[in-house]
C-alpha cells in the first residue's frame, strides 16, 4: 500500500501512532492543496489517504480524478466534506475514527475568557511596556445562549453554570427536559439571542443549517453580545457578521471556523474591529490527535486484512 497523510500542518502525525506497523509507504503533506488538479497530482498512485476532518473536501470530480484511491480514512465519524455515495460509486471505502469529548468546550470557554477580559489586547500592551488598557466584563450573573445542546453544547453549558451563568439553549425540536439536566432553559431562538450576553454555536452543519445564523438572528443580539463560533463556519453567515462587526452593532466575535479554510490571508475577518481569530484550533491537542491517527493506523490495517472497521455510509 502507498498512504498519504493530508494536511498534518504541524509536522506531528508521525509521532503519534505507529504507521511503521502497516509495513506500507507513508507519506506526510504539510502543506494544504487546494485545488483539484493538485489534490490529484499530489495523490496519483495512492492506495489509502487520511484526512483530516474537512480540511479537504473529496467530491465526484475528485474521486474520479483518483482512480487508484481504495480506502479513505477521516478523522471523526462524520465528515460533511466527503461525498460518500461518491465515494461509494467509486469503489471507495470511507472509515472514521472516535474523538475526544472535551477540546472544543474548552477552546470554546479559552475564547470566551479572552473577548471578555481583552487578554489578547493586554498581553500585546505589557510585551510593549505598557499597563492595563481595558476594562474587562463579568460572567457571573450574565446570560449565555448555547445554539445545540448536543454533546459539545451540553458540556459548554455545564461550564457556563460553573462561571454563575444563567443558561438559555435552542435547538430545533430541544427537549426542555434534556436542556434543564445540562443546566440550561430551552427558549425560543430569538429569545435566545436577544437575550444572551455571549452566544455560543455548537450545530451540526448541514445543507438546512447553512447560514442558520443571519442578519436577522445578529440583529437580535445586544449591542454589548458577543458570538463565538467553535463549530463550523457557513453556520453563521459571514457577510451579515462583517456588517455586524464592521457597523459595532455586536460587542465582537471569537470565531475558530471559517468557510474557507484555511482562511485566506486577506480576508476580510483579519481586520475587523472585535474580533478574536484562531486557526482552527478546537480539536486540535495531544489527545484528540492521539485517538485520531492510533484509530485511523487501526482503520488501514483492518481494511487490508479485508475487515474494515469504522464503515462510515451516507
Amino acid at each position: 500500500m502507498r498512504i498519504a497523510v493530508l494536511d498534518d500542518y504541524q509536522k506531528a502525525a508521525h509521532r503519534f501512532a505507529d504507521w511503521d506497523a502497516l509495513g506500507a509507504e507513508v507519506v506526510f503533506l504539510h502543506d494544504h492543496v487546494a485545488g483539484t488538479a493538485e489534490l490529484a497530482r499530489a495523490l496519483d498512485g495512492f492506495d489509502v489517504v487520511v484526512a483530516m476532518r474537512e480540511r479537504t473536501p473529496f467530491t465526484e470530480e475528485r474521486f474520479a480524478a483518483l482512480p487508484a484511491l481504495r480506502l479513505l480514512v477521516t478523522t471523526g465519524m462524520a465528515n460533511a466534506s466527503v461525498d460518500l455515495d461518491a465515494a461509494r460509486r467509486h469503489g471507495v471505502t470511507v472509515c472514521g475514527t472516535e474523538s475526544v469529548p472535551h477540546a472544543t468546550a474548552e477552546l470554546t470557554w479559552g475564547l470566551i475568557l479572552s473577548l471578555v477580559r481583552h487578554i489578547p489586547g493586554e498581553t500585546a500592551g505589557m510585551r510593549r511596556g505598557e499597563w492595563q488598557h481595558t476594562i474587562g466584563g463579568d460572567l457571573h450573573g450574565r446570560t449565555l445562549g448555547v445554539v445545540g445542546l448536543g454533546r459539545l453544547g451540553a458540556r459548554v453549558a455545564g461550564i457556563g453554570t460553573a462561571f454563575g451563568m444563567h443558561v438559555l439553549a435552542w435547538s430545533t425540536n430541544l427537549d426542555p427536559e434534556h436542556a434543564a439536566a445540562c443546566g440550561a432553559r430551552a427558549v425560543g431562538r430569538r429569545e435566545l439571542f436577544s437575550r444572551s450576553d455571549v452566544v455560543t454555536v455548537h450545530y451540526k452543519l448541514s445543507e438546512r443549517s447553512t447560514g442558520l445564523i443571519g442578519a436577522e438572528e445578529l440583529g437580535w443580539m445586544k449591542p454589548t453580545a458577543l458570538l463565538v463560533n467553535t463549530s463550523r463556519g457557513p453556520l453563521v453567515d459571514t457577510p451579515a457578521l462583517v456588517a455586524a462587526l464592521s457597523e459595532r452593532r455586536i460587542a465582537g466575535a471569537a470565531l475558530d471556523v471559517y468557510d474557507t479554510e484555511p482562511l485566506p490571508a486577506g480576508d476580510v475577518l483579519r481586520t475587523l474591529p472585535g474580533t478574536l481569530l484562531t486557526p482552527h484550533l478546537g480539536y486540535v491537542t495531544e489527545a484528540t490527535y492521539e485517538v485520531f491517527y492510533r484509530q485511523a493506523v487501526e482503520d488501514i490495517a483492518a481494511f487490508r486484512d479485508g475487515a474494515p472497521l469504522r464503515v462510515l455510509s451516507a
